[in-house]
């Protein structure tokens, strides 16, 4: 796309909203791959086979998508410090972020060859719309303290959040008509049959929405805050602003333990988002499969439109009582579901720790960033800084997509995973406490 950009004021109304609508653009990725369809999708198509054969070993399919996740995580934490690190050299860090958006959205479409005969290609797919996802919001994160200041840092990031939560809503809505009447939009074949392929469809959906949303933000942000030019050093001084960025951190006691809090309680959170509808798909006690692709998108639906309130009522809470105690009370009401849901059996009971999660689901995410956003010390190299953010929460999901998929893979069960981290979410509550309280 070539067009140039149009400068906005920073704190301004009309550049906080075009930041903010890259959420819009990307939550797709996450609830319609991510949570809802995607998952329903791959549970459908092992219904009957439940394992698959890696190097000739036999691994459980939920175990085998945790894996290939952690390993999509294991790449991303490795090259976004470097490329944070280059782009706030070359002050062009819109030029990567484009990059992986298309990355991610092109890989949206190339789901929809995702079939058991082609389940390694499908996979690959499926790994690369990981990073291009994942990647792009390293650098979109970093747009946070150039485009608002501190004091408006809360609202803008919950803005973001409520925004993707109402888009990715949207779409979804729109998917959930397409699988549940394929026939309507003239899509032939069986019933199961015409279901699966509106899913692909669906996959597809999210690649177009992704990709053209995207272009409201890229149209707005600031190309960047340097101007120098690509040389062969470019490269190696990506790895030099690692390490100013890494003297900072020795040295900063607050960001030091609030970065050990995060990585602690993210590697729960994010696994537990990741996993939550494949948990819901194999452990809850459905009547049939119709029963179970309805109400898996119903409890879906519920998580987004509760975590709009959820992040609002967050934000607001922190205006009030501070950043971290509200850190604090969401951790615990965290443990205290992971608790739960390992006793959970019918749709009632998942419909309502669905409606929990929503709650404290968007809360969570969205004070963390804004939170780090107010602790980094004032630079202009913050996608620098936001690659230590992004690395700390990537590695915690390596840690915890393995550690569930294993304990998913030698127990048979994902509920004894589930209960498992509710000790990281505890842990995380210790930690918060050990932090220096933000003076707002």
């Amino acid at each position: 796309m070539f067009y140039k950009t149009i400068p906005l004021e920073k704190g301004s109304k009309k550049l906080i909203n075009a930041w903010a609508s890259y959420d819009w653009a990307n939550s797709v990725y996450s609830l319609v791959i991510s949570s809802a369809i995607f998952p329903i999708y791959y549970g459908s198509l092992f219904s009957e086979i439940k394992t698959i054969s890696f190097f000739g070993s036999p691994i459980k399919y939920t175990a085998m998508i945790s894996f290939v996740t952690a390993f999509a995580f294991i790449v991303i934490s490795v090259i976004t410090p470097l490329l944070s690190g280059i782009a706030d050299y070359m002050g062009d860090k819109k030029k990567f972020m484009k990059f992986f958006v298309y990355l991610g959205s092109m890989s949206c479409f190339g789901l929809y060859w995702f079939e058991l005969n082609t389940i390694y290609l499908g996979l690959t797919f499926y790994f690369f719309a990981l990073i291009g996802f994942w990647s792009s919001l390293t650098f979109y994160n970093s747009y946070l303290p150039d485009i608002a200041y501190p004091e408006q840092q809360n609202r803008a990031s919950a803005r973001g959040y409520s925004m993707g939560y109402i888009g990715s809503v949207i779409l979804l809505l729109f998917n959930l008509s397409m699988v549940m009447k394929p026939e309507f939009y003239g899509i032939q074949g069986s019933k199961a049959e015409a279901s699966m392929m509106a899913m692909k469809y669906s996959f597809v959906s999210v690649g177009i929405w992704w990709a053209a949303f995207s272009q409201i933000s890229f149209f707005y942000l600031p190309k960047g805050n340097h101007n120098n030019k690509i040389t062969k050093d470019v490269f190696w001084n990506g790895f030099k602003e690692l390490k100013i960025v890494l003297e900072q951190l020795i040295d900063n006691i607050r960001l030091k333990r609030f970065l050990l809090a995060f990585f602690i309680y993210s590697m729960s959170l994010q696994t537990v988002l990741l996993i939550a509808t494949y948990f819901g798909e194999a452990e809850i006690q459905w009547s049939d499969s119709t029963e179970k692709t309805i109400g898996l998108i119903v409890a879906i639906l519920l998580i987004q439109i509760v975590a709009i309130f959820g992040a609002i009522l967050t934000a607001r809470a922190s205006e009030r009582f501070g950043n971290l105690p509200v850190l604090v009370v969401i951790n615990i009401i965290w443990a205290i579901l992971c608790i739960r849901a390992f006793y959970i059996h019918t749709p009632l009971e998942f419909y309502l720790i669905a409606g929990f999660v929503g709650m404290v689901m968007g809360g969570l995410q969205s004070l963390s960033r804004s939170t780090y956003s107010r602790f980094i010390p004032s630079t202009k190299d913050t996608a620098s800084f936001f690659s230590f953010y992004s690395v700390t929460e990537k590695v915690a999901i390596i840690i915890g997509m393995i550690l569930f998929g294993t304990i998913d893979q030698i127990t048979g069960s994902m509920r004894n995973s589930i209960l498992f981290f509710a000790v990281f979410f505890i842990a995380g509550v210790i930690l918060l406490l050990r932090v220096p309280k933000l003076q707002d």
